[in-house]
């Protein structure tokens, strides 16, 4: 009996310093505020995203999201995360390659990848990916995640249907593709998302490169440019980032950041499908935009264009040296460049 009392004693210690050791792990709730260069578009996602990380961290994890616009522009993601105005910011390395120097490698040069399975590959298994993380841990963030968009066409307010339509447009274009517009002398201009609608509107710009027809539909650009063209430059035109925060990163338990990178790469992969199926639905259905396609010449001409951008790039630095050599032996190995 007293063999089985002291079990006993022993056992209701080591549950109690289990239960004591569980409460101390989530006894501080942390509130993440995490933003995206998208606007209400991806609201569901991120509202399921919130919802999952609350239940799997027992209230331990929340987060409150914002959209593009909303709290910091989406080029100053990188300075915001850092700062730690925001914990999370969900971006494009486009919109800020004069902070971080690799950020137009990462988000696609011309002609880089066809498919999101090459993508996916060249980033995570050939290294591009820790080449990156490299580059912004440099600059007081972490890199969490690795997103894929989907297609990434032209939208226009006059039909366009060959390179020489564009003469007289202003299109709004992130550096790489803007550097292939140039050449061709197609002015361009950055202006984020949140503000499409109202420079079509206005005619600041008459045309953008953005993304795919369902971004475009959820922006309602397609009442102010009705008219899509397909480049043939990249699929997935562009790849997305998450950064957070290092501080706040390190604040959390084992638990915690297993739970929180969990849910975020869902995250990713649910605004990748939503993208994916809500662009071929557009498309099926042929009613939204007014679909057009380069021809096989003018998509071989911004092609040929596009090669001195990656040797531009590699010379920028060592680092982005490195990145574009995964890229030349991945392309390569794919056929698509000579020996």
């Amino acid at each position: 009996m007293k063999l089985s009392a002291f079990v006993k004693s022993v056992l209701a210690t080591s549950l109690a310093v289990s239960v004591l050791a569980s409460q101390a792990a989530y006894a501080e709730t942390m509130r993440l505020r995490m933003h995206t260069f998208y606007g209400t578009e991806v609201d569901q996602i991120a509202a399921d995203l919130s919802d999952r990380v609350k239940e799997a961290s027992d209230g331990s994890l929340q987060i409150q999201f914002f959209r593009g616009g909303e709290l910091v522009d989406s080029d100053q993601f990188v300075e915001a995360v850092a700062q730690g105005s925001i914990s999370i910011a969900h971006g494009v390395g486009s919109y800020w390659p004069g902070t971080v120097g690799i950020g137009t490698i990462e988000a696609g040069l011309p002609g880089a990848w066809v498919s999101v399975e090459e993508a996916r590959d060249i980033f995570a298994n050939q290294g591009l990916d820790k080449i990156i993380a490299e580059a912004y841990e440099e600059k007081g963030v972490k890199l969490i995640g690795r997103g894929f968009g989907s297609d990434y066409g032209l939208v226009t307010t006059k039909p366009v249907t060959s390179l020489e339509d564009l003469g007289d447009m202003r299109i709004r274009a992130t550096s790489s593709i803007a550097t292939v517009l140039q050449k061709f002398d197609i002015p361009t201009a950055f202006i984020p998302g949140e503000e499409l609608y109202i420079a079509l509107s206005t005619g600041v710009i008459d045309g953008a490169v953005y993304g795919g027809p369902v971004e475009y539909e959820q922006l309602r650009i397609n009442e102010v440019a009705g008219y899509y063209t397909d480049l043939n430059l990249l699929n997935p035109g562009w790849t997305e980032n998450l950064l957070i925060n290092p501080g706040t990163w390190e604040k959390m338990s084992d638990e915690q950041q297993q739970i929180l990178q969990t849910e975020l790469d869902q995250y990713l992969l649910d605004v990748h499908n939503w993208l994916e199926e809500g662009n071929q639905r557009l498309i099926d259905e042929g009613t939204l935009f007014e679909f057009a396609t380069l021809s096989e010449e003018d998509s071989r001409d911004l092609a040929e264009a596009s090669l001195p951008i990656w040797r531009e790039e590699a010379a920028r630095s060592e680092r982005n040296a490195r990145a574009v050599e995964i890229l030349i032996q991945n392309a390569k190995a794919k056929g698509r460049l000579s020996e």
